[in-house]
């Protein structure tokens, strides 16, 4: 009873360990992997500041608006009159009166007052008080009082023609943020190429754990097999020790196998961003490979944009028709990039000219001072409008900007030469992926007839062994010959399905 109740716990234990066990399909990787990618996140971050770059270049086009304000305190003042023209002035009465008194025309003058009934004692006095009066006024009337003065303005600049350097600046703008958004697509591909190679490669190597747990049973029995034929004296203990040495092999691989198997897992963890210990399981494992290749036959499997062609086409024609079809690398986001930095030299060529065109502009603001000179030297704050065209034409600048145009130009030139080099480079690679595809094609068609041969030499050895008209060397060949045929198949499959990727990818169509 105790042993009937711990294998149900057993039972129970393994049935709740695979089902806590997260299933994964190629899909659900690949969106993990785009998600978590660090260097993807990076790239886009990217983007966010091209497209901040991009609309800062608009602006250019825009009225520009400055205020500009200070204080000054000086420790002397702006004088417009000297000390001698302001002594004159402030004693110009005096100067005036003594000048007619010492002169002849004084005692005429007294006379002339006298008969007036005026007393020049008081008269001359008075009036030179009052000229003294009034030439210090027109001291006063001078003084600055600049000591101490607040100035400020407010200047509007309207650009008109700034030699194509504004509309330069903008194309290129937008070719930094349409080249953001092509690294994104070749980050992109990047991260999918990636994934795609380490989920097939846990799936190969499950499918090789399968078969290695396979040929370490038919070894097993064959061992089983030899140890009676040993008892029963038709055998030797030479073709004992023999199996032995096959079923240790078989018992290595499975070790081996099991070890890459650990490695893949946890390389495919690391580029879906889960802890590289997670438990889980791919939708294609449990799948053998003779079930996936009847799927890719009878249509059901193709790639994700349509590359094979439509549902119900067998994957010889599909296959065919990919890998000997008429598309070229244009699609590739890196022949895009050359291509946008080709456009992007030939802006920058226009803006190496720009500096050396006439700029023109409209200027309008509004300045004001206290003290200011409107009315007088007055101690408030007063300002005036302005309005005016400004016109900037270089004269001569000793060939600068010819020669820094004709560099502009050469590095455009270089720009060119480099996207013709990878456009025929990308097209070579075009060219080997697709005869990859077609003799990837081609093995796994000599595969399949290959297990079909291994499979019946390993049934008429082990049918001839039984009957006794075979030793067990010629049985542990041909489960050999099975083995490597069947290693064959996987790594063929798995070849074509990495050679439609690597296609798509040098076509620029892995999406």
């Amino acid at each position: 009873m105790k042993r009937i109740l711990f294998s149900l716990l057993l039972v129970w234990a393994a049935v709740g360990s695979v089902g806590a066990q997260r299933v994964l399909s190629l899909d659900s990787c690949r969106a993990m992997a785009l998600q978590g990618n660090k260097q993807l996140a990076s790239t886009r971050l990217s983007r966010d500041l091209a497209s901040d770059v991009r609309k800062a270049a608009r602006t250019k086009y825009l009225p520009k608006v400055e205020a500009l304000g200070g204080y000054s305190y000086m420790s002397r003042e702006v004088k417009l009159l000297s000390n001698d023209q302001k002594s004159a002035l402030g004693n110009m009465g005096t100067n005036a009166v003594t000048s007619l008194t010492t002169s002849s025309f004084g005692p005429q003058l007294a006379s002339i007052l006298t008969s007036l009934g005026l007393d020049p004692a008081a008269v001359l006095p008075a009036a030179a008080a009052s000229l003294n009066q009034t030439g210090q006024g027109i001291v006063d009337a001078f003084r600055t009082d600049t000591r101490s003065m607040w100035a400020g303005t407010v200047l509007v600049r309207q650009p008109l023609y700034m030699g194509g350097a504004i509309r330069a600046a903008n194309r290129m703008a937008d070719i930094s943020s349409d080249m953001a958004d092509t690294r994104i697509e070749q980050q992109t591909q990047d991260v999918l190429y990636d994934i795609e190679k380490a989920y097939w490669l846990v799936v190969s190597l499950k499918q090789k754990q399968r078969l290695a747990q396979s040929f370490r049973d038919l070894v097993v029995k064959l061992d089983d097999d030899v140890q009676k034929m040993i008892a029963e004296g038709v055998a030797t203990r030479a073709d004992g020790l023999k199996v032995d040495v096959r079923v240790n092999e078989a018992e290595m691989q499975i070790t081996q196998v099991e070890n890459g198997l650990s490695l893949s897992r946890m390389l495919l963890c690391q580029l879906c961003g889960m802890p590289l210990d997670e438990n889980f399981v791919l939708a294609d494992e449990e799948e053998n490979s003779e079930g996936q290749r009847a799927a890719m036959e009878n249509g059901e499997w193709r790639m994700d944009n349509g590359a094979l062609g439509p549902q119900g086409r067998s994957q010889s024609e599909a296959g065919q028709d990919l890998a000997m079809g008429g598309e070229d690398a244009g699609a590739r986001p890196e022949l895009r990039l050359l291509e946008s930095a080709v456009e992007l030299s030939r802006q920058t060529e226009k803006l190496a000219l720009a500096p050396y065109l006439p700029h023109v502009g409209v200027v309008g603001g509004y300045t004001f001072s206290n003290p200011n000179v409107f009315n007088g030297f007055e101690k408030k704050v007063g300002g005036v409008w302005n309005v005016g065209v400004m016109v900037h034409v270089p004269v001569w600048n000793w060939m600068e900007g010819k020669f820094r145009v004709r560099a502009a130009r050469t590095a455009t030139q270089m720009a060119r030469l480099t996207l013709d080099e990878a456009r025929e480079k990308m097209d070579l690679q075009v060219a080997q992926s697709r005869f990859k595809v077609a003799e990837a094609m081609k093995r796994v068609a000599r595969a399949t007839k290959d297990i079909e041969s291994a499979r019946e030499n390993l049934r008429c050895a082990d049918a001839g062994f039984h009957e006794g008209v075979m030793d067990a060397t010629t049985v542990m060949q041909a489960q050999t010959a099975w083995q490597q045929a069947e290693t064959q198949r996987i790594d063929a499959d798995i070849e074509l399905r990495m050679a439609h990727t690597a296609l798509r990818k040098v076509l620029g169509t892995l999406r």
